[in-house]
């Protein structure tokens, strides 16, 4: 017994490094992706200054993990300039990185393994869960297929939250598994620090409440009739205690401070008026806990935060744009970014438990509430933006499928041949994969030469490719080139060295970043998938590059960037680039030099919104009332036609514009 130990845990050991050297090659190879700078000037603001204001979209704990190697360096850091909270998180943590580290990614690779630590502590506890649950085996199945998965690779060493969420959702649930099976005060105790640390990675983590308060209900069903009563006020004692528990251990990593920003400075909003879009009653709720200080502000700005992206984030799927979520997205993801021999082995799971073959009900309750609960979530949330926020689903169902494989093998060991094969075939589609993961899609589906066209977003590009783009460009040392890049201008391609002419993205409109663009090009176009898709633009109409969608590229760089050689019509994009350099010199008190550019914007495609809008706001602002009341009634018109589900409309503010002059 002791050797069947020993050697289980060198097995252990043995995919542990496995999956190390994975990360680290995988994460050496890529650039920033589009969140990074932010999660890092945010992680290292708060070592720093104790500022929780800089990027409230997410509680502390995995930016404060990640950025410890940040401490006791002397690095800058970019003078706070008062911006909207997501601008200034963005940017500053743009050049942070860019004066601190540069193309290098010295310090980005240090913070990246640190973040991989996670998804090691991940792959342990999915190995001690399935083994305590269905047995020794099952939890060597279930590591096997979590070290070789495509989307946990993708996002295992990124300084993100999906991989700590993922990993202290399943460590909460396994912690109160441990306190129902047999009570215990530390037993509690560790089920509440679990809980919040879970509250303390990502907003997301609420949904461990739902999924406690069904786990309870199951376990007072199933138990005898004459000890549900106790049970019930036992088990109800103890989610409140968990609930206590979680909340002061949330508090902690906020500094048990309820306002945001540190030494009298503000939100660039107040919690208030960024509830204003919310429901009423949504906004009452979050109202009320800020007025009691039941949560630190900070953390319910975040969840503030979400709810609004939620609720105005658009769908890319199949090639086509949908203006809100689709309640079909994540079943459909799941069979493109699932490997086959996964998606075999949960069928199966469910062959096994409807036939009797895997009967542990208790454990299976605690694999399947919150497999339902997680992903309904996803499913009503509506933000349909990438595999990497179901990640929790997916650790869950690694123990699934590895506990059906081994309980319908102890039956009929055809069934251990079946698994074997079906696991073999899993780790060949990871190993066909290798090591650009983020891209990844099955056989099935095309694979990675074709994920584009079905998603966008996280699923294929996230800004990660500029090392690969800096290695073509070098390749074509006198090629000139236009790029328009995902994450511009929140990742500057120029810091990686790249030279080509910034062609505008939805972000470059108001933030910069942009080239003027000829109305026509002759040369090197290269676009992001993210920009080829136009998921982020508010109509497929208003996406300059949707032309291209038609046109085989010449290469693909990474599976993620699209070159394209020829003679390209850009008016849109020409159009485009010129309005928003007019609003920059606007605001840069050149009003003259402004009118003259959005002029020429105009000329070059008079049924372009932003242009004519831009138009209008620079005449009325020098007074010239006539040209700015026909720019916005032309913007207007030009609106009308957008389809009729463009994600958000033009018009109101520009009738109420032309009501004001």
């Amino acid at each position: 017994m002791a050797i069947a130990k020993k050697w289980t845990w060198a097995a252990v050991f043995v995919l542990l490094v496995v999956q190390a050297l994975q990360m680290a090659f995988i994460v050496h190879r890529e650039s920033l992706t589009f969140d990074e700078d932010n999660h890092i000037f945010a992680g290292y603001m708060m070592h720093k200054t104790g500022d929780y204001g800089l990027n409230p979209e997410h509680p502390p704990l995995v930016k404060l993990f990640t950025t410890l190697p940040l401490l006791g360096q002397n690095l800058w850091t970019p003078p706070l300039q008062g911006r909207d909270f997501k601008t200034e998180a963005y940017l500053d943590g743009r050049d942070f990185l860019a004066r601190n580290d540069g193309s290098s990614q010295r310090l980005v690779f240090r913070m990246r393994l640190t973040a991989g630590l996670l998804a090691l502590a991940l792959s342990l506890v999915v190995f001690l869960a399935g083994q305590e649950w269905f047995g020794t085996g099952a939890g060597l199945v279930a590591l096997l297929l979590l070290v070789f998965d495509p989307n946990i690779l993708a996002n295992s060493a990124l300084v993100t939250t999906d991989i700590g969420v993922s990993l202290f959702f399943l460590l909460a649930i396994y912690a109160f598994y441990h306190y129902v099976k047999k009570p215990s005060l530390l037993r509690l105790l560790l089920a509440g620090i679990a809980a919040g640390l879970l509250l303390a990675t990502k907003h997301s983590g609420i949904l461990l409440a739902p999924m406690l308060l069904l786990l309870i209900g199951w376990e007072i069903l199933c138990a005898p009739k004459g000890t549900r009563g106790k049970l019930a006020l036992r088990l109800t004692g103890a989610f409140a205690a968990i609930v206590i528990i979680g909340v002061l251990l949330l508090w902690s990593f906020y500094g048990f401070r309820y306002t945001a920003r540190p030494n009298g400075l503000v939100l660039s909003t107040s919690l208030e008026n960024y509830t204003a879009p919310l429901s009423h009653f949504n906004a009452s709720v979050v109202l009320a806990i800020a007025r009691l200080h039941l949560l630190p502000e900070s953390y319910l700005m975040g969840l503030v935060d979400v709810k609004r992206m939620a609720e105005f984030y658009p769908t890319f799927i199949f090639g086509k744009v949908y203006p809100h979520g689709q309640w079909w997205y994540f079943p459909i993801l799941i069979s493109i970014k699932t490997t086959l021999s996964l998606l075999a082995l949960v069928a199966l799971a469910f062959f096994a438990i409807l036939t009797g073959r895997l009967r542990k009900r208790r454990e299976l309750a605690f694999v399947l509430i919150p497999c339902v609960v997680y992903l309904g979530s996803a499913i009503l949330a509506g933000m349909n933006i990438g595999a990497r926020h179901i990640l929790p689903l997916y650790v869950f169902l690694f123990i699934l499928a590895a506990a059906a494989i081994v309980a319908l093998s102890s039956v009929n060991r055809r069934w251990a041949w079946v698994g074997a094969v079906l696991i073999v075939a899993h780790i060949a589609s990871s190993l066909a994969a290798f090591p650009n993961f983020i891209p990844y899609a099955n056989e099935a589906w095309g694979g990675q030469r074709n994920v584009h066209n079905l998603l966008s977003d996280a699923n294929v590009d996230w800004g990660q490719q500029l090392l690969q783009v800096k290695q073509w460009q070098d390749k074509h040392p006198n090629e000139e080139c236009w790029f328009a890049y995902f994450a511009r201008p929140e990742v500057d391609p120029a810091t990686y060295g790249i030279r080509c002419h910034a062609l505008p993205t939805i972000d470059t409109l108001w933030l910069g970043g942009a080239d003027i663009v000829p109305p026509n090009i002759h040369g090197t176009v290269l676009l992001s998938a993210g920009d080829l898709s136009g998921c982020e633009w508010p109509s497929i109409t208003m996406n300059p590059y949707r032309s291209f969608q038609s046109v085989a590229p010449a290469e693909m760089i990474d599976y993620g960037v699209l070159v394209y050689r020829g003679d390209f019509p850009m008016q849109q994009a020409a159009a485009l680039s010129r309005a928003q350099h007019a609003n920059q010199l606007l605001a840069a008190g050149k009003p003259d030099q402004a009118l003259a550019l959005a002029r020429e914007a105009v000329a070059i495609d008079p049924e372009e919104i932003i242009s004519q809008t831009a138009l209008g706001d620079i005449a009325s602002a020098l007074g010239q009332k006539e040209e700015a009341r026909q720019a916005w009634q032309a913007a207007i018109d030009s609106a009308r036609h957008l389809e009729p589900d463009a994600q958000v409309s033009y018009i109101p503010d520009l009738e109420k514009k032309l009501r004001k002059l």
